[in-house]
């Protein structure tokens, strides 16, 4: 009876080694980053971009400053597509790049408005990113959002802005000291996840104001 075909091990080798990514450059990917800019938007061609954009970002390759600028700008226009996919990699892009105090200025207004969104995926994302990108003058402005996303009923916007908190900490310890009565009623969710963030957060707090004063 005849043996089935199997593949020879170096086959199956070649096979587990392959990536989706090998051979990409910067060039040609910021070549078709051009594609943020078309009239008619496609939301999968358009994510698949920023995948490659990020794979390149995180195996440690170095944009110019204008090269970083122009693709901050791009990335900005996909705020106007709809598909929450798309969006989810908006975020990501952004965080990446690590945007100047001028282009924060210019995306604050697309995160913002998604912080006030109905769909709670973008209020936890657009909390995560903010915070990420913010400043001391810019977290004052949206310190009255970050408060109510703390005590809100969502557990994935409270968690985002409780987690928030804990970063902000240590960059803007008096503003996050403030989040104090929010954060203490954070810590009587029903939410497990939530209560653990609140509780995280309220331990360094006191950790920092009690013990390092």
């Amino acid at each position: 009876m005849a043996q089935p075909l199997v593949k020879k091990d170096d086959d199956r080798d070649d096979e587990a080694d392959y990536s989706p990514f090998l051979g990409i450059e910067k060039g040609a990917v910021l070549q078709e980053a051009r594609v943020f800019n078309d009239p008619q938007l496609e939301p999968r061609r358009c994510s698949q971009v920023i995948t490659k954009l990020l794979y390149l970002l995180n195996q440690g390759e170095t944009f110019t400053k204008i090269e970083a600028t122009e693709v901050f700008f791009a990335v900005t226009k996909l705020f106007q597509s709809r598909d929450t996919g798309l969006r989810r990699m908006v975020y990501l892009m952004i965080k990446e790049l690590s945007p100047s105090a001028d282009e924060v200025i210019i995306v604050t207004s697309s995160l913002m408005k998604d912080m006030n969104s109905k769909t709670d995926m973008y209020r936890a994302n657009a909390i995560r990113v903010l915070c990420r990108i913010t400043d001391g003058t810019l977290l004052t402005q949206i310190e009255r959002y970050l408060k109510q996303a703390i005590v809100d009923k969502n557990p994935v916007v409270a968690s985002a802005a409780l987690v928030s908190g804990i970063h902000l900490l240590q960059t803007n310890p008096e503003i996050v000291r403030r989040w104090s009565n929010e954060v203490q009623e954070a810590v009587q969710s029903r939410a497990a996840l939530v209560q653990f963030h609140a509780l995280a957060l309220l331990h360094q707090v006191c950790w920092i104001f009690w013990f390092h004063v």
